[in-house]
Parts: C-alpha cells; structure tokens; sequence
C-alpha cells in the first residue's frame, strides 16, 4: 500500500485546520450563549484531529502500514465525546435544552478526524453544511416553530359551568398549544370548577395579556400558570 509518510508540516497544517474548523462552529454557538461555546469547540476539533494524525503516524513509526488500524483511536473518540455532549444538556422543568451543542460537538469531532485522516474536501463541505443548519435553518424554525415553554394554566370559576370553548379560542389566537386538558367540579363546600390545560406557550406572548383575555370569558375568578415538572 502506497501511503506518502506525513510530515511535520503536514501534521501543524491539519491541526491548524482543525482548530479553525473549531473556531467557526464555537463562535456561532458562543453567539447564542450555549454552554459549549468557541474554545470547547476548537479544543474538541484540534484534539480530534491529534488523536487521527497519532492512527496514521502510530503504525508509520512502529508497524508495517498494512497491518495498521488508523481507525482504532478514531473509533474511541466517537464514543468518548458521547460524555461531553450529555454535559451540555440542561433540563429545565419540562424541558431539555442543549441538544443541538451536544450535537454539534459530536459533530466537529468528526469533522477534526476528517481533517487529521486528510479528507479535506468532506471536511470543508460537512461544516459548510453545518453552519448552513446552525444559522439559516435556525432562522427558519424560530419563524415556523416558535420556541414555547410548557406551562400548567389553571382557570377556577365561580360556577360549574367553564366556557372551555372561549378559553380554546383565546389560547389558539396567542398561538398557545394546549397538550391536555381536564375540568375538576367543585363538590361539597368548594363551589366552581377548575380548568386545567397543560400548554407550550411561545416565549413571545405578552403573559399578562393572556391572563387579562382568559379573565373576560366570563366567571373566571382566577388565572394561575405554573411551571409543570
């Protein structure tokens, strides 16, 4: 098998790669204040890209290159850099968040052994792709799919009788996704009923105007949101 030796210039030109592959997908993540911001990023790339140039030179320096396993090494940090991605997820309540550092962590990994094995061209065209995903379809998802938080909306009535039409239409004008929903009637010395609605609420929507509207649809004594854990 014909394989050209690297050099040490070849070694200091993919690590410089791959720290500036880092550097781009950090930077847009640091831009939107993740936990994995650019330095996580660079060092996950560069120590990649080490960890692949160390498969090639291991079996250069030491063995016949036809009986070597150059992927050996890269195989560990695949499954390594699991540990780093769980690390940038957070829950919050209901919610997880981080999901798309942890991947893109998991990612430039990739992306600094593609750069340490060589593959410059797959390298390039995997982060064009995504930056293309971080930012433009970023873009799009806020517009069609607006970030929510999951709330638990609690309505108490003066009488039995809630208006569970009314407070539909209020909810889905506000762009509120009700998820579930249950009415609890008021028995023995606890008169009126109470309207649960567990809903993903748009960070976006004025909460005391959703309060003020749910109010007007009648006999609603009070309006409570909470957090659902």
């Amino acid at each position: 098998m014909d394989i050209t030796p690297l050099t040490e210039w070849d070694m200091i030109i993919r690590l410089a790669l791959g720290f500036a592959a880092g550097a781009v997908i950090g930077f847009e993540r640091s831009s939107r204040r993740q936990v994995a911001g650019m330095r996580t990023h660079i060092l996950i790339a560069t120590g990649a890209t080490l960890l692949m140039l160390l498969s090639i030179w291991l079996p250069q320096k030491f063995t016949p290159l036809n009986n070597s396993d150059p992927g050996r090494i890269a195989a560990q940090v695949v499954s390594g850099i699991g540990f780093l991605g769980a690390g940038a997820m957070i829950r919050l309540g209901n919610n997880v968040r981080g999901l798309t550092t942890a991947a893109s962590l998991w990612l430039i990994a990739a992306v600094g052994l593609a750069i340490g094995a060589g593959m410059f061209v797959a390298a390039a065209a995997t982060e064009a792709l995504t930056l293309i995903t971080l930012v433009v379809l970023g873009i799009f998802e806020k517009h069609f799919f607006p970030s929510e938080r999951n709330k638990l909306l609690e309505l108490s009535y003066k009488n039995n009788n809630p208006d569970t039409k009314e407070v539909l239409k209020i909810l889905r004008e506000y762009g509120v996704r009700v998820q579930s929903m249950d009415v609890d009637q008021g028995r023995g010395k606890r008169k009126g009923a109470r309207l649960r609605l567990f809903a993903g609420i748009p960070n976006t929507t004025d909460i005391a105007k959703l309060a003020k509207a749910l109010k007007s649809t009648g006999n609603v004594e009070r309006v409570e949101m909470k957090e659902k854990y």
